[in-house]
């Protein structure tokens, strides 16, 4: 997997500065006119004052905060350049992210050393810094994008070390969920992915892989119903991570579509490529069990994926179907296209029934119609449980990952009823998200806390955003993350 490049935090030292031969990149406050800290003074009097000149311009006056300049091979200095960064000693978390993605999104071959200073959050610079320098290069036969070392002069290196680390394991499991969203599916094929996530039993998961057999003896019509006409086979990826004491685990349940061509009800062609992300709830599922096992974790959580691929052949489902859900529900499939409830639909009663958990969270790119209604700046949230939301819309807020709660109703649920079956998997246009949502609250128990989130405009991106270049974003790791450590660990 893409790995974050690692950084490296030591007191200034002003004679290394003028000798550094890759890129500098100093931190300055909006309202600095004159160089201040110990590093700027140094360099201002290396380059003879530009430093000074810069600061005092109108140039430097309209950055805006979080963004940056370059002084290109400035004179008395070995640095191929000179990043002037604008933010705070005491900069929110959004900014010094901000203002670390400037810098990670610069980083050249031969590395480069952040004058941080005194800044209060130079830890979360770091971690903005490491998101944004993310490649996804694996299928280039080009020469890959070399990023040498990355350096941090800061006051108190050892605390802004320990501040780092866990921020460290939120990183790799961000880069995680990225490269799997970004995997073709000709490679991410459902065995892939399994293995992929047995292979982190060396973090000290317990991984159970659950194969067709024993879906089939599990009753989960509706899941296996969607892979039918695919040669890769259904399968169920349980990841548990004990890490305290003996309450219920909080569960967290994702949608695992490695590729939706529409089965029998055909997607139209244009833009087909991009449903290799119909994985995605089931990448951020894995990413956010990866940071846990990575930071050692002090709560019970259990992540469960539903991988599948959905395909048109002989066996594939058809529209007017009917199938049995493990509920023991019928179902009966009016567009094949609308597969990903079916998929959660088990899983979320199965995660139920097995591990009774304290509360339950599910994650798909799961209706175009969120798209129309939220665009691409927020993840549509839908809940049975104000605690529950409102605690997981707070974790949003905090690591600046944008969500929006919709409505749910009696009105919208009357929609789903079937003349042949218990309910219908799609009914209609309007409202097309919250119907959904309906849906997947029908395997949902009363006394479950629940929240679905519909990622689908937000797990990949046409265009580069703050934290990550354009494709897969990892939306969700570090807002779950942080609802596990602020809800489940004290």
């Amino acid at each position: 997997m893409t790995h974050p490049l690692p950084i490296q935090f030591q007191e200034t030292d002003l004679d290394a500065i003028a000798e550094f031969a890759g890129r500098l990149a100093l931190v300055a406050a909006p309202d600095e006119v004159t160089a201040r800290s110990p590093a700027a003074r140094r360099i201002n009097k290396l380059t003879k004052g530009a430093l000074n000149r810069f600061l005092a311009s109108d140039a430097w006056e309209k950055v805006k905060e979080g963004a940056s300049v370059d002084m290109a091979w400035p004179a008395g200095l070995a640095a191929e350049a000179l990043q002037v960064v604008k933010a705070d000693r005491r900069a929110d978390l959004a900014t010094a992210r901000k203002a670390g993605a400037a810098i990670g999104k610069s980083v050249g071959k031969v590395g480069v050393l952040v004058l941080a200073g005194n800044m209060q959050r130079a830890a979360d610079l770091s971690l903005g810094l490491a998101l944004r320098a993310y490649d996804f290069e694996v299928h280039q036969t080009a020469e890959p994008t070399l990023r040498g070392p990355v350096s941090m002069m800061v006051k108190d290196p050892e605390a802004v070390a320990l501040a780092a680390k866990p921020m460290a394991a939120v990183a790799e499991g961000v880069f995680f969920t990225r490269d799997l969203v970004n995997e073709p599916a000709n490679v991410l094929t459902t065995d892939d992915f399994a293995a992929r996530l047995a292979a982190m039993q060396e973090l000290g998961l317990e991984v159970e892989i659950l194969e067709e057999e024993a879906l089939e003896e599990l009753g989960m019509g509706a899941l296996l119903g969607v892979g039918r006409g695919s040669e890769s086979p259904s399968k169920v990826v349980v990841m548990q991570w004990n890490g305290g004491g003996d309450e219920a685990p909080f569960a967290l349940v994702g949608k695992g579509v490695v590729f939706d061509t529409g089965g029998i009800s055909l997607k139209p062609a244009g833009g087909m490529e991009d449903m290799t992300m119909d994985m995605g709830g089931a990448g951020v599922v894995s990413g956010v069990m990866r940071t846990l096992a990575l930071r050692r974790a002090k709560a019970n959580v259990v992540g469960l994926v539903g991988l599948v691929e959905n395909m048109p052949d002989g066996r594939a489902q058809r529209p007017g179907d009917v199938v049995k859900s493990m509920k023991g529900d019928t179902i009966e499939v009016i567009n094949t296209d609308a597969e990903g409830r079916l998929v959660l639909a088990d899983v979320l009663w199965y995660a139920q029934e097995r591990f009774k958990p304290c509360g339950m969270i599910n994650l798909a790119t799961l209706t175009g119609a969120i798209i129309v209604a939220l665009g691409h700046e927020n993840t549509g949230v839908f809940s049975n449980d104000d605690g529950l939301c409102d605690a997981f819309l707070k974790a949003c807020k905090s690591e600046g990952e944008g969500a929006w709660r919709l409505p749910m109703g009696d009105a919208y649920d009357a929609k789903l009823k079937s003349r042949v079956a218990d309910m219908m998997n799609s009914c209609g246009r309007d409202g097309g998200s919250i119907t959904a949502a309906q849906f997947l609250k029908r395997f949902v128990k009363d006394e479950t806390p629940w929240c679905h989130l519909d990622i689908a405009g937000t797990a990949l991106l046409k265009t580069e955003s703050t934290l990550a270049p354009k494709g897969a974003t990892g939306w969700g790791v570090m807002a779950l993350d942080r609802l596990i450590r602020d809800k489940f660990e004290g």
